[in-house]
């Protein structure tokens, strides 16, 4: 009875040992617009199946269940196969989860296996597919990518157009798999506002079709670039037959397209004859530059506008610069884009504003700036020439200049012939203490290892305080508050520049105290500033008040107390900021 309970259990034992619980899939590497099929199976008839989450996919079919039992020479054999049919939702690398059952008390579990999904493959047909459907055999569904131009040059535009062309299938909806990269490509997506569908021909066939994305592209590189497919999951409805009524019954299905991947040869731009300002400006273009005044007084300001407008690449290359004498203080340019992007490329406006602040009366002279660009009409190098601006400053200081050759002679007294001859003899010992050994031997010979450190310092300090240009600027602009101040104070008794000395000390003094520029001095952004470093609303105000008391007073009577007052008040302003500003 023992051994018949022993063989009992290695029976049951290798029944159990004997339980396959397994996961399969079509394929372990796929395009984003194929379907992938898996299939879990199992040699027992388990229980409480708990399908996996298939994370990176969704369920377009199943799960579908399939049972088949067998006897062949007295065995018998059972399977149970639980299927499902997934659609990729992205690229990259996924990993299905374990799926378990239970059979006699225990679980079982699959091993997780690794998806990966790439970019979208040529598809005849998915053999995977789940929907079968019957059609009048002229159905068309297809995704086409029309470039305008495959051999463009550097930031010459093309444009890529996404056309969904079918017929004969009921198109419900659309969502992207997997969206176009344009590496190496400048680009922008032109709006669409509402999708139209249109009559065309596909492949000799009537057909319809709908626009659904629009990009206009500029190369920044030359040699063979790849523009990346776009894939589409598409709900349709395809006919299946028609009812006792003869009405047409449609299914609802989904079906995976893609535009396929696209090469475009890129040329570079000729180097012959390429100008030395060039900056990469590809289109057609005219250039200007505009100042707002040529006759100034000291302290005032002019705006200097650089400006180019015209179609071509307007936000993929910079304007040059104007150079200016140095008694001409120009700070740096605002940038000003308006610039409108269609199918046909950019056109519109880029201007760089300057402002300039003359320091010294006299004229000056802006040299002539050139504008270079390639003309894609012609296919060469055109190159535009501003002229020559004059600034006359009426007043303010006067530059140094050379000394005259005619300056007058000095004359010579009777009493002053003599004094260079000494009246008393002044005897000194030829002897001389030898050099070698001496106290100014050992000190020269020294000297060198003392220097040398003090050089090393001295120079890494200046070259900390070179590449410091917030501090740099802030140095300036509190040096420039105190000339000016000081310049305000020489002026007490003239009512006009003492105020334009005073606005500016004012000015400047904020400058460096804010690190900011000449454009944000508007009233409303400094009191916003000042009150965010907690400073105290009446000195805020106080100031502000100054400010525009600088401006009434030019042109309105004002006393010397009234002068006066305004000078302590300047002082007293800036130094309740000086402590109040954290």
């Amino acid at each position: 009875m023992k051994r018949y309970l022993i063989l009992l259990l290695f029976t049951f034992q290798g029944l159990m040992a004997q339980v396959q619980f397994e996961a399969r899939v079509s394929k372990n590497t796929l395009g984003v617009n194929e379907r992938l099929r898996i299939d879990f199976i199992m040699n027992v008839d388990g229980d409480n199946f708990d399908q996996p989450s298939f994370e990176g996919f969704r369920i377009v079919g199943g799960p579908s269940q399939q049972i088949s039992q067998s006897w062949v020479n007295g065995r018998s054999s059972f399977q149970k196969i639980y299927s499902y049919f997934l659609l990729p939702n992205q690229k990259g690398t996924f990993t299905i989860k374990q799926a378990s059952i239970e059979y006699n008390g225990q679980v079982y579990k699959t091993s997780p296996i690794k998806i990966t999904v790439t970019n979208a493959v040529p598809q005849e047909r998915d053999p995977n597919s789940q929907q079968q459907h019957q059609g009048g055999g002229n159905e068309i569904l297809n995704l086409i990518a029309e470039i305008s131009k495959t051999n463009p040059y550097i930031n010459e535009p093309i444009t890529v157009v996404y056309k969904l062309y079918f017929n004969g299938i009921g198109v419900t909806g659309f969502k992207e798999l997997a969206k176009p990269k344009y590496k190496d490509f400048w680009n922008q997506n032109i709006d669409i506002k509402q999708l139209q569908i249109e009559e065309g021909m596909y492949k000799g066939e009537r057909s319809y079709f709908v626009v659904l994305k629009k990009t206009i592209l500029y190369p920044q590189k030359s040699g063979k670039l790849t523009i990346e497919p776009l894939s589409l999951d598409i709900g349709i409805q395809v006919p299946r037959g028609r009812n006792m009524f003869g009405q047409m019954m449609l299914d609802d299905a989904n079906k995976t397209v893609s535009a396929g991947a696209k090469t475009i040869n890129v040329r570079a731009l000729p180097e012959a004859n390429k100008p030395i300002g060039f900056t990469g400006a590809v289109g057609k273009f005219d250039f200007t530059v505009t100042p707002s005044k040529t006759t100034l007084k000291s302290g005032e300001s002019l705006d200097l506008i650089v400006s180019a407008n015209g179609t071509g690449n307007m936000k993929l290359f910079t304007l040059p610069k104007p150079v200016v004498p140095n008694a001409l203080e120009m700070y740096d340019p605002v940038h000003d884009e308006k610039v409108n992007t269609s199918l046909a490329g950019m056109s519109g406006k880029i201007s760089d504003k300057y402002t300039i602040i003359p320091q010294f009366k006299g004229k000056y002279a802006i040299k002539p700036m050139e504008f270079s660009y390639f003309d894609l009409n012609s296919g060469s190098y055109k190159t535009i020439t501003s002229p020559e601006i004059m600034i006359d400053v009426l007043d303010g200081p006067v530059q140094a200049e050379a000394v005259a050759s005619h300056t007058s002679k000095n004359v010579i007294t009777k009493s002053e012939q003599f004094k260079y001859i000494k009246p008393k003899t002044v005897l000194v010992s030829t002897a001389k203490d030898d050099f070698y050994g001496s106290d100014l031997y050992y000190s020269l010979l020294l000297l060198p290892f003392v220097i040398l450190p003090i050089i090393v310092i001295a120079k890494k300090k200046k070259e900390a305080i070179d590449s410091d240009v917030t501090g740099n600027r802030i140095k300036m602009n509190n040096k420039l508050a105190k000339k000016y101040l000081s310049e305000a104070k020489k002026q007490l008794n003239n009512k006009e520049p003492f105020y334009i000395a005073l606005e500016k000390a004012m000015h400047n003094f904020l400058k460096a105290k804010l690190h900011i520029e000449t454009s944000e001095m508007s009233k409303d952004n400094i009191r916003k500033l000042l009150l965010s470093r907690s400073v105290n609303p009446e000195t805020v105000q106080n100031f502000i008040n100054l400010t525009e008391n600088c401006e009434f007073a030019r042109y309105a009577p004002a006393s010397g107390t009234s002068i006066q007052q305004d000078y302590d008040k300047a002082v007293l302003i800036i130094s309740e900021l000086e402590k109040q500003i954290i």
